[in-house]
């Protein structure tokens, strides 16, 4: 429809402009972002320093997240730990790899090289926050396991209350009897189902007891409990935390699918179980593109004796397409992206 057209044009448009103005700002601070980079003086040792100073920290998060991960796997069923698997050695592989370029860094900095100051600098940076997003995945895992496990029997009993309600005739749509009776008959197989798990012998996943608990009382609309609610956001904000550590870590394969929908499911997770039981599914969805697309782009490099390189591909901390160089040594917007720094005399 020319109407449509009309307003695909104009959307484009206001797009265009916000893009080009987010390059003139960039632009405007290209001297400051340089500074703050620490590409100027003797600033480049001091970030170093601080480059080094996190480095050390996370490699001792980086064992204990190993014992955490060890830990999860003996109480949890599979599942539970699935979006971390391969987490722990990824953090690693990202510290050998910046362990590299910390040393080639100080190499730089002696010599009074610039710009590979500023190019080793920056992919040390890059290895050892890719390896915080890694380690603080699996971190962040635990707590949110141990939280749905509390949250488990009160998930039930706020279930259990709700099925009762329907059964009194208090739902908010108009079920007719046998299918009002079906999502009944499948909601108490649910509820069934997680009791069996909560008191029996092998492990489970708590975080997929409660998406199920809140997905089967939903169906039935009598209007949710808060338990419920609760329980409904805690999985979202879990699915929506490991989807974007996923793109994060392997955003030089992530094709522009997957952070689309990635995108639009971190947009309003907040505002009620529906809202939550849409951002879940779109944040695995998306999740699930996005190890496509690392699977369909392989392992670059294979051969390649440079320790940590392929995983810093895979992260977009190095471009593939030059494997013994990486990002610009400074940043800036359309004017001066392309710019080559000079060290400031004296």
């Amino acid at each position: 429809m020319p109407g449509e057209a009309g307003a695909r044009r104009q959307a484009l448009v206001g797009v265009v402009g916000r893009c080009a103005e987010a390059g003139r700002r960039l632009d405007a601070q290209a001297a400051a972002l340089d500074q703050v980079r620490g590409l100027e003086g003797p600033g480049a040792g001091v970030a170093l320093d601080v480059a080094e100073g996190r480095f050390r920290g996370l490699a001792a998060r980086t064992v204990a997240a190993h014992a955490t991960l060890a830990a999860l796997r003996e109480h949890y069923a599979p599942s539970a730990t699935d979006p971390v698997t391969g987490s722990v050695e990824q953090a690693k592989d990202r510290l050998l790899f910046a362990t590299a370029h910390l040393n080639a860094t100080r190499r730089s900095i002696d010599a009074a090289d610039g710009d590979g100051t500023a190019r080793n600098l920056r992919a040390a940076e890059g290895a050892v926050a890719q390896a915080e997003t890694l380690v603080t995945g699996v971190e962040r895992l635990a707590a949110r396991l141990r939280e749905a496990a509390a949250l488990v029997p009160a998930a039930l009993t706020g279930a259990e209350a709700e099925l009762t309600a329907a059964r009194h005739g208090r739902s908010r749509t108009s079920l007719a009897t046998g299918e009002l009776n079906a999502r009944l008959a499948h909601a108490d197989g649910v509820l069934a189902a997680v009791r069996e798990e909560l008191t029996g012998a092998l492990p489970y996943d708590p975080l997929d007891a409660l998406r199920r608990i809140t997905r089967a009382v939903d169906r039935l609309d009598v209007g949710r409990s808060g338990v419920l609610d609760t329980a409904a956001l805690l999985v979202a904000r879990t699915s929506l935390d490991s989807a974007d550590d996923f793109v994060t870590v392997h955003r030089g394969a992530v094709g522009p699918k997957a952070r689309a929908l990635l995108s639009e499911a971190a947009r309003s997770p907040d505002t009620g179980s529906r809202t939550a039981f849409e951002a879940d599914t779109a944040a695995r969805e998306a999740r699930g593109l996005a190890e496509r697309d690392v699977r369909a782009h392989g392992t670059p490099y294979p051969d390649t004796t440079t320790i940590g390189l392929p995983g810093a591909v895979l992260g977009g901390i190095l471009l593939a397409e030059d494997p013994d160089g990486g990002p610009p040594a400074t940043f800036g917007g359309p004017a001066t992206r392309g710019r080559r720094h000079v060290r400031a005399p004296g």
